[in-house]
């Protein structure tokens, strides 16, 4: 290949000839980039552009950066686990799919406030006050992470025997407490995709340019009314959410 001849900035065009190659299969998952130098002499561009062309890739999560070795075109693997988001009841007894996830450290309780984003699913206006409870879980077959979050209203907690004094309680521990209160449950649940945060990459320990997965969960009782929300954060390259759906509602399919 000589010159780059498309539209755009320099380096978009270099990093669009590479990104081709990619794609294409010219430049295997795991391969060394060609060096620089040799990037300059077959685009006919400067040290500068070629590397802003690398930092596009690197960002796009297609290339991976070793000092002092070069560019290699990153190897997206297979995720290490499946997090089945089900929840089943034996009796009194419920449990979730992650039950078997072991807790990193202590959890961490503390009163925080709805927010745009926490709010709308517990129909609490911005600002309310809820007890939050956050853990940091780890896998024991995969050593994979996630970070979870129970958001708990102050009246769902003084609806369920000694919550508002422990709301570290389990969440399956809390769906029992609330199903004694005479809480028909069921739960809604919706999943994103993002970049992560700062403290979610090092808590996570997720590799540069890589998204995380966001999954929010919502307890309904009576009336469908919103008791507690979950929240569980993972790395995309290491974890995929799994379902069992079922078409025994005329709403919608929905986890079960």
């Amino acid at each position: 290949m000589g010159e780059i001849q498309r539209p755009g900035a320099l380096y978009q065009q270099v990093a669009a000839e590479i990104r081709s190659g990619i794609t294409a299969g010219d430049y295997k998952p795991g391969s060394l980039l060609p060096s620089e130098a040799q990037l300059i002499e077959r685009y006919g561009v400067s040290r500068p552009t070629v590397r802003k062309a690398i930092d596009a890739l690197r960002a796009e999560g297609l290339v991976e950066v070793i000092h002092g070795k070069g560019s290699y075109v990153r190897a997206v693997p297979a995720p290490a686990v499946n997090i089945e988001r089900t929840i089943t009841r034996s009796g009194k007894t419920f449990r979730t799919g992650h039950h078997d996830w072991q807790q990193i450290e202590a959890p961490t309780i503390y009163r925080t406030t709805t927010t745009a984003t926490t709010g709308p699913p517990l129909e609490l206006p911005e600002g309310e006050t809820l007890f939050a409870v956050d853990r940091l879980l780890s896998d024991p077959h995969t050593q994979t992470r996630a970070l979870h979050r129970v958001l708990i209203p102050f009246a769902t907690a003084d609806q369920a025997e000694k919550l508002a004094e422990a709301p570290d309680t389990e969440p399956e521990d809390i769906y029992a407490l609330l199903a004694a209160a005479g809480h028909e449950l069921t739960w809604d649940e919706t999943v994103s995709a993002r970049m992560p945060l700062p403290d979610e990459r090092d808590a996570l320990r997720v590799p540069d340019a890589t998204p995380i997965l966001h999954a929010a969960r919502v307890t309904l009782g009576a009336d469908r009314r919103p008791l507690l929300l979950e929240e569980l954060r993972t790395g995309a390259d290491r974890a995929q959410l799994a379902y069992h759906l079922t078409a025994d509602s005329p709403r919608a399919l929905h986890a079960v």
